[in-house]
């Protein structure tokens, strides 16, 4: 998405257990003078309230003024709506973005066809 220069520079992944609520960190521009803080859930229901509450105390203890949550499944209409009430700025990315952030920029999918539209060459037919 333009971030932090290459792909392989964009980012880096520290979730693990006693992370802190912190998943991963994508470095805004170039030169890293801002940084996003990301967590991730792979769940099967939807993400409340409380989850997005912890992960802005996260990141308060970061120090951080942006982060992105990101969910395989939804979030409840609380989760949203807290989202977007607090000073943090903090994105919610459900499955369904996901998805299509995933296929607009080429990440974790592959082309399973290809198709040639055809239009006919007049050049070709050319009267004699």
């Amino acid at each position: 998405m333009g971030y932090g220069g290459s792909r392989k520079d964009a980012g880096e992944r520290i979730g693990q257990s006693g992370d802190g609520g912190i998943d991963g960190i994508i470095k805004e521009d170039r030169l890293g003078l801002d940084t996003i803080f990301i967590q991730a859930k792979r769940w099967q229901g939807s993400v409340g309230r409380p989850e997005i509450q912890k992960f802005v105390g996260a990141l308060q203890g970061q120090r951080a003024r942006k982060g992105v949550f990101i969910t395989t499944s939804s979030y409840t209409a609380e989760a949203t709506a807290y989202a977007g009430q607090i000073d943090t700025k903090v994105v919610l990315i459900d499955g369904q973005k996901l998805a299509s952030l995933m296929i607009d920029f080429d990440v974790g999918v592959s082309a399973a066809a290809i198709y040639t539209v055809k239009r006919i060459d007049s050049d070709y037919f050319e009267e004699a």
